[in-house]
């Protein structure tokens, strides 16, 4: 995969990443908070708890920073998957989003 390639893949995750915590704000008394520098997204939790996702170019990753570990995912047939146990993106966003704003929280891939 070509670095533009790569880009183009990795913003569309950020872009959905920061349209589902719109949605999820309008939905769910979560507040969500999300804020983006870059390749980078921070989401706060009301108990000050974070996730963070960036772009890491030179590995054409995104890594993502919970509570829960720490985590690389790569794109695999379309779907950023885990570099460790193939568990995809946004399913792991969701779980971890999840358990640290103790509701159930819905994140989902670019379609």
């Amino acid at each position: 995969m070509t670095d533009l390639d790569y880009l183009d893949h990795a913003e569309a995750a950020l872009n959905a990443i920061e349209m589902a915590c719109d949605r999820i704000n309008e939905e769910t008394d979560a507040d969500v908070d999300n804020q983006r520098t870059g390749g980078m997204i921070t989401l706060s939790f009301v108990n000050r708890s974070q996730i963070i996702i960036n772009l890491q170019k030179p590995l054409q990753e995104i890594w993502l920073a919970a509570r829960a570990g720490g985590f690389h995912y790569k794109l695999v047939d379309g779907q950023w998957r885990d570099t460790k146990d193939g568990s995809e993106l946004f399913a792991g966003l969701s779980r971890y989003a999840s358990e640290q704003a103790r509701q159930p929280l819905v994140f989902s891939a670019p379609s």
